[in-house]
């Protein structure tokens, strides 16, 4: 299979779909790999390292997406990118489809076969191509949370931390899951008081198991939303329904009742986010105020540490993109239940049930679409 590797044209977007390494593992498998130049500059892999591993490399995106039996990238395609993906083409990446209909539309329109990374599943439960990313939001959720808490942000002037004889911020978050566990982890690191709400019970004891007096746990309903996140300096929202819309949790009236300078940071922007305040940013303008809060609500967060989150990244999917490429994607959708959780998209149907039902489109069961 030829495998083409387009540079990420997202907003401060570095990061990249294979590193040389997976190159490597790719061509030592049989396959061709062509790669747009400079696709790697931006976490410090040159043109020639790609070719020391075995890949072409095209001077432009059109001549990748032209030649490759599959596309391997990293954020989802924008709209000059989806224009260009032809019907049978693989195109495999995160797609995000739920809060965006004109990708959905696009992907549907060119039919070709769109696999999700944030909706392949894994054999231990999870979601093993979408946790490297979340675990690296959510560390740095606190990170950037902590900067905006700084006056010169807009914040409220707040040392994380604190030191003796001051409070601690109040940190809470919204979902214990991979993000929202990595949030309270870096948050408790900085000596933040923190509280993670989640309405799983089993994952409140879990957490609790894990990290004990040090962390607050509280199970999720509305009163116990609107009570911390009113209370709270910093809130993190991490919360993640799969391959769907997130659900708005935090609403606007909640936030105008936070103490002014007080930070809201959106990990699930990429599902549209789960406070109602919420709209997508980015690295190049990060943070808007609204209601006199702070919110950092960038939709590929993990691009601002664009090497660890690539290697991430890579050391998850290569074993999903070398199955693809090994067996094509029929067969290796069919041999594997996992991986077939992740497509979205296929001959010009929609085939994941979440997005239809976001976007009020028909659902298509995949084995009918690509006779599984």
């Amino acid at each position: 299979m030829l495998v083409g590797v387009p540079k990420e044209v997202k907003n401060n977007e570095y990061r990249v779909g294979l590193v040389p390494a997976s190159v490597r593992e790719l061509v030592h498998h049989g396959h061709k790999v062509v790669v747009e130049t400079r696709a790697g500059d931006g976490i410090g892999f040159t043109d020639e390292d790609y070719r020391a591993a075995g890949a072409e490399i095209a001077p432009e995106a059109e001549s990748v997406f032209a030649k490759a039996d599959m596309i391997v990238k990293v954020k989802e395609p924008q709209p000059a990118e989806y224009a260009r993906l032809r019907e049978g083409q693989v195109l495999f990446t995160y797609l995000h489809l739920a809060p965006d209909l004109p990708q959905t539309e696009g992907l549907v329109k060119s039919g070709c076969i769109a696999i999700a990374y944030e909706t392949v599943t894994g054999a231990r439960g999870g979601l093993p191509l979408l946790s490297p990313m979340s675990e690296v939001a959510g560390r740095m959720s606190v990170q950037v949370g902590a900067h905006c808490l700084e006056k010169e942000q807009g914040g409220s002037g707040m040392l994380l931390g604190g030191v003796p004889g001051v409070a601690a911020a109040r940190v809470v978050i919204i979902g214990g899951g991979v993000s929202g566990t990595s949030a309270a982890r870096m948050a408790m690191g900085m000596e933040a008081h923190v509280t993670v709400i989640d309405r799983s019970l089993d994952r409140l004891y879990e957490l609790d198991m894990q990290f004990g007096a040090m962390l607050n746990t509280i199970y999720s309903t509305v009163d116990a939303i609107e009570r911390h996140v009113m209370g709270a300096d910093l809130v993190i929202g991490a919360v993640l329904v799969p391959g769907a819309a997130a659900p708005k949790l935090v609403t606007r009236e909640m936030v105008r009742q936070m103490r002014p300078g007080s930070v809201l940071v959106d990990i699930a922007i990429d599902q549209g986010g789960c406070f109602e305040t919420s709209r997508g940013t980015t690295h190049a303008d990060p943070t808007y105020v609204e209601e006199d809060c702070v919110h950092y609500c960038v939709t590929n967060m993990p691009g601002a540490v664009a090497r660890t989150s690539t290697f991430a990244l890579n050391n998850a999917t290569l074993p999903f993109t070398l199955a693809l490429a090994d067996k094509g994607f029929r067969r290796a959708l069919a041999e594997d239940p996992h991986l077939k959780n992740g497509l979205n998209v296929a001959g010009g149907k929609v085939t994941y049930k979440a997005v239809a039902e976001a976007h009020g489109l028909d659902y298509a069961p995949a084995e009918e679409v690509i006779g599984l």
